[in-house]
């Protein structure tokens, strides 16, 4: 987004301001009453309403300070337009809750968190290590704490499986592959009325954007990054030898008539649906979908279980949504906004926040003790080795990567070609 000289100067007049907040808040906390300093907060964020409202009011029993912060639920792809918007016309929350899928576009309109404030051994051992994707360039700091994180896994339908002569979810993509003549239902045409898995097109791929991360990151490639000169660039291991080309070919296989891997194709239904059809026997999705499975088929006897490993993987490695709280230019309580941010961030807040909202918390504190909740015990050990990347909007990500898949098993492409040109796109987005 493009912004005129005059909001420029006046975006730098709003962030001296703030950073003088943050300075006074730092430096005078320990001679001030916490009710001062917190005040009323209004929160701009992407989660759902309910749930976070929940846990703010809950939060608000707990430590009577927290008792003036408020929610707003935003649409994800308008928030940063809505956040511009507001911060010219003097109407800017005092904090914004939001994934590192929305951080690229924020950031310009973002307050970084001083090091003398927030120091980096304070955040490096408080906080996941997908955290670190809220880092600051050239030691400005930190643009977010680091609150919730969603991670990708694995739902399986246990009657299906049974009934096939499985005993538990695969744990190995290799494994995984193994099972499709054993789950996949075809009618002599070649139709599929009963699948594996979703996985090949994007379009109908609930979650394709997450799920392809997840492949790349887990091979090795970081999907973006810094080159030496401090530029943000796209890497999906496109290059001669590179892990991306293998990543490809895995994804698509599964909708090659062809291929005894053959389970999905694009005709049929979104995989969530199928999933609670009964019609599909894995559905990758976020931790958090569990409550909304549950609901939409109270019938259908399903369990949760970490995403699937490569065979020859020594760390394991997910695709994980983790929101933080980042402090906007212009918020007229900057300081306050920083207090209740590590307000929410103590144990019982994390605990509280994390149970209304089916994610895992973000504090390595708070997940060093297991829930005993199935699905919380999946989200919080997977929130530990969760990772993510610095992307463009969201939209713009699914038409890259949309067009990666679809080149490739239309044949208009071949994996090289594909992920190379997917590659420049992205880094030209990047970059804008």
């Amino acid at each position: 987004m493009k912004i005129s000289l005059f909001q420029g100067i006046l975006f730098g007049v709003f962030g001296l301001a703030a950073l003088i907040g943050l300075f006074v808040f730092a430096t005078q906390t320990g001679n001030s009453n916490t009710s001062e300093t917190v005040g009323a907060v209004v929160i701009w964020g992407t989660l759902p309403k309910a749930d976070l409202q929940t846990a703010l009011t809950t939060a608000g029993q707990i430590d009577e300070t927290l008792k003036g912060v408020s929610y707003v639920q935003k649409d994800a792809a308008t928030l940063t337009q809505d956040l511009a918007s507001a911060i010219a016309t003097g109407s800017a929350p005092d904090l914004v809750l939001a994934s590192q899928e929305e951080l690229h576009g924020l950031a310009k309109f973002i307050t970084p968190i001083p090091l003398s404030t927030l120091s980096a051994r304070t955040f490096t051992s408080a906080f996941v290590g997908e955290g670190q994707l809220f880092t600051a360039p050239n030691g400005m700091g930190y643009w977010g704490i680091p609150f919730l994180v969603n991670p990708l896994a694995v739902f399986s339908n246990r009657a299906i499986l049974a009934s096939s002569g499985i005993a538990k979810p695969p744990e190995t993509w290799e494994a995984l592959t193994g099972l499709v003549s054993k789950v996949a239902v075809l009618t002599p045409s070649r139709q599929i009325s009963r699948g594996l898995i979703a996985l090949g097109t994007y379009t109908n791929v609930r979650n394709a954007r997450g799920i392809l991360s997840a492949l790349f990151l887990q091979t090795g490639s970081p999907v973006s990054g810094y080159n030496s000169g401090g530029t943000l660039v796209a890497s999906l291991g496109g290059s001669s030898g590179g892990s991306g080309q293998a990543v490809l070919g895995f994804y698509t296989q599964f909708t090659d008539p062809s291929k005894v891997s053959y389970t999905w194709n694009a005709s049929l239904p979104d995989s969530q649906t199928a999933f609670l059809a009964g019609d599909l026997a894995l559905y990758l999705g976020y931790a958090s979908e569990a409550r909304f499975l549950r609901s939409a088929n109270p019938n259908l006897d399903f369990d949760i279980s970490p995403l699937p490993q490569p065979a020859t993987a020594k760390v394991k490695s997910t695709y994980g949504l983790v929101y933080a709280f980042m402090i906007p230019r212009g918020a007229a309580n900057s300081a306050g906004a920083y207090q209740a941010a590590v307000l929410l961030t103590n144990a019982t807040e994390q605990a509280v926040a994390a149970s209304a909202t089916g994610l895992a918390p973000a504090s390595l504190n708070v997940l060093a003790t297991a829930p005993s909740d199935p699905v919380a015990t999946v989200a919080y050990a997977e929130a530990l080795y969760a990772k993510g990347w610095l992307s463009p909007s969201t939209s713009d990500t699914d038409t890259v990567f949309s067009g990666m898949i679809n080149n490739v098993i239309s044949g208009r492409s071949n994996l090289d070609s594909a992920l190379a040109s997917a590659e420049r796109s992205l880094s030209a987005l990047l970059q804008q």
